[in-house]
């Protein structure tokens, strides 16, 4: 038997298609905003920084809007958040087609977009949580590529946008949620693996060194990810007075490549280690983005560049997520919510950095150079703490130990409480 149909029959395939498309389709109405900045910028004729923190708004409003998702699924089970955060898109796009007018209601319809970006917690947990833990990982990499969404996002809202109005891309995203929702309803079954968590359980890793080590290189990571891909077709219509669609068809290339290394990401980290995997990510993030930064008047370098960034960005959060079940093999799931969290929140500074940058110094070069810089400051704290971590629960590089490669049924000693 392939080892295709051997994991096929590890689990409950239908549950990991059903989260994977509810990721994918909320994360595609996330960076809705981000995708028709260039039309809502000239609506409303936005100055660099209120172009930068509108797009930032609706990153910011889903990272908060995570935990309280996550707890409610506790009570009412995944598979039923997920369809009543589905219900609650659909009302919120609604809320876009008819009453979004202005520049504050745009950000008002920011802060309702947060309710897509809720989705990561849940959808990996449902996907994952009928696998056992040896395919665990590939589960939670197949459900986590849902970030492709961004693809769907700037491919498809652009032309839309010129065609019908980017108002009325609202209500044509709210119907494209029936899919998701249907298939969610249909297909999926709640995982068996549910556990009822303490407030202090949820947040626990975040009272840890090791949480806030994991958190501060997902904000490069993910927040990266998720914060450039909004701000790319901005970027691209400003800075080389492309058209809108090709802002998006540009900003696709780039996105998809960080969509499909992710799993990559995590099989490499697997083989070399995560910290191995990570510091050559952090490496080719801060090099990517400083020549991007240099690269400014060449349309087809920086777009090469950019698809090198956002390969980095995908690599990186595979190798993070292979790290996390071996620091927190009990509370893999827990962990991983909050360490999205605070990286998700970090992805509301790329967007507000480069708007900012040009506002003031009439360039984009500074908020590259910024964000860069912030990498490899991750570099340099993942070198130092990595000795530890060799030390205590991981391998040199970070590959699993041995004796947990196979089974993780045993937490480490949490060797550094603060």
């Amino acid at each position: 038997m392939s080892a295709f149909q051997n994991f096929k029959r590890a689990g409950h395939w239908p549950t990991l298609l059903a989260a994977f498309l509810y990721f994918d389709f909320c994360f595609a109405i996330w960076v809705l905003n981000g995708a028709m900045a260039p039309f809502i910028s000239e609506t409303f004729a936005l100055t660099p920084a209120q172009k930068g923190f509108m797009i930032s708004v609706p990153i910011l409003a889903g990272a908060l809007m995570r935990f309280p998702l996550g707890v409610l699924a506790q009570y009412i089970g995944r598979k039923n958040a997920a369809m009543v955060e589905m219900s609650l898109i659909v009302a919120a796009l609604g809320f876009g087609f008819v009453f979004v007018d202005s520049y504050d209601s745009v950000l008002a319809m920011g802060v309702l977009l947060g309710i897509a970006g809720a989705s990561f917690g849940v959808a990996l947990s449902l996907g994952s949580g009928w696998y056992p833990p040896r395919y665990k990982g590939l589960a939670m990499g197949i459900a986590g590529a849902g970030n492709s969404g961004t693809v769907l996002a700037v491919l498809f809202a652009p032309p839309l946008a010129a065609k019908f109005g980017w108002q009325a891309v609202y209500g044509l995203a709210a119907l494209t949620m029936l899919l998701p929702m249907a298939v969610m309803w249909i297909a999926a079954k709640e995982p068996p693996d549910r556990e009822h968590q303490s407030l202090r359980e949820h947040v626990s890793c975040l009272f840890e060194k090791d949480g806030w080590a994991f958190s501060l290189i997902y904000i490069v990571s993910f927040g990266g990810f998720i914060g450039l891909a909004s701000f790319l077709p901005t970027y691209y219509y400003d800075q080389f007075k492309v058209t809108k669609i090709e802002a998006g068809q540009l900003t696709m290339l780039a996105t998809l490549m960080g969509s499909a290394v992710r799993i990559a990401g995590g099989a490499l980290s697997d083989r070399i280690g995560g910290v191995n995997t990570l510091t050559g990510v952090l490496v080719l993030v801060a090099g990517s983005l400083l020549a991007c930064g240099l690269a400014g008047e060449s349309l087809v370098l920086t777009t090469l560049l950019f698809m090198l960034c956002f390969a980095a960005f995908g690599a990186g959060n595979g190798a993070l997520f292979q790290l996390v079940p071996l620091r927190w093999p009990v509370t893999t799931a827990v962990a991983g919510s909050m360490i999205g969290e605070i990286g998700a929140l970090g992805g509301g500074f790329l967007p507000n950095a480069m708007g900012q940058s040009l506002q003031h110094t009439g360039s984009y070069f500074w908020g590259f150079v910024i964000f860069a810089v912030l990498a490899l400051v991750m570099l340099v704290m993942l070198r130092v703490v990595q000795i530890r971590w060799t030390r205590t629960w991981a391998e040199k590089g970070g590959r699993a130990r041995p004796a947990t490669a196979g089974a993780q049924d045993a937490e480490p000693v949490n060797y550094q409480r603060v």
